[in-house]
């Protein structure tokens, strides 16, 4: 129970903090503050559970890290169950914080929860989410893989990867909030439901195509380190 639990607490901790940052501080940080507080809570669960997990806290990254053939499918199960109870559980106590403000609807304020289209931040289309999630996961991946590959310096691996996804959010919060991640989408749009739900969908299939991607192309070899 070691390891799931660990992805649990990391997830839950990236929820937490990175979607709070955007529901409680959100209009005093911005998107770069925002960007900030999703990665350097990775950073931070990185040296605290990497050494027992290895910090996926991440349906897609442990789905990748099966595709490069670093990981067995009956070893991946427990891990994606507890990064997915782990996000919702983050949700749920951010909700539960968010709300002891008087003005704080999850109606009206959300839970920093993905989307696309009408209404949602930069108003960008299906397609252009989608090609977004894709690739900004596929790019993730290549920097997890090739920082937790042999022979790259493992001291710096959660920082390279930490600052990875502050960069990938200071890209796409406008366009999707930034999801490459579906345990960090699926806790939000429980909550929040309607639309969240509805466009769920896309937060699971594309980080999962973008992080496979990657995976294959490490076992390939073409990437991998000799």
């Amino acid at each position: 129970m070691r390891k799931p639990l660990a992805e649990f607490i990391g997830t839950f901790t990236l929820v937490l903090f990175g979607c709070g940052a955007a529901v409680i501080a959100g209009g005093d940080i911005g998107l770069t503050g925002i960007s900030f507080a999703f990665g350097l809570a990775l950073i931070g669960m990185a040296y605290g559970i990497g050494s027992v997990s290895g910090c996926h806290i991440n349906p897609a990254v442990t789905l990748g890290v099966v595709a490069s053939g670093r990981m067995s499918v009956a070893e991946a199960v427990p891990y994606i169950i507890a990064q997915v109870a782990g996000g919702i559980a983050g949700a749920l106590v951010l909700m539960i914080i968010a709300s002891g403000k008087a003005d704080y609807t999850v109606a009206a304020n959300g839970l920093g929860q993905n989307g696309w289209g009408a209404g949602y931040l930069g108003e960008y289309t299906m397609t252009a989410a989608f090609v977004f999630e894709v690739v900004a996961t596929f790019l993730f991946l290549v920097v997890i893989l090739g920082a937790t590959g042999a022979g790259a310096p493992s001291a710096m691996a959660g920082l390279a990867i930490g600052l990875a996804l502050v960069v990938i959010h200071l890209v796409g919060i406008n366009v999707t909030g930034v999801s490459v991640n579906p345990a960090r989408s699926i806790g939000p749009a429980l909550f929040v439901g309607g639309t969240a739900i509805a466009q769920l969908w896309l937060f699971i299939v594309a980080p999962i195509i973008g992080a496979i991607a990657a995976g294959i192309l490490f076992r390939s070899g073409l990437l991998d380190a000799e």
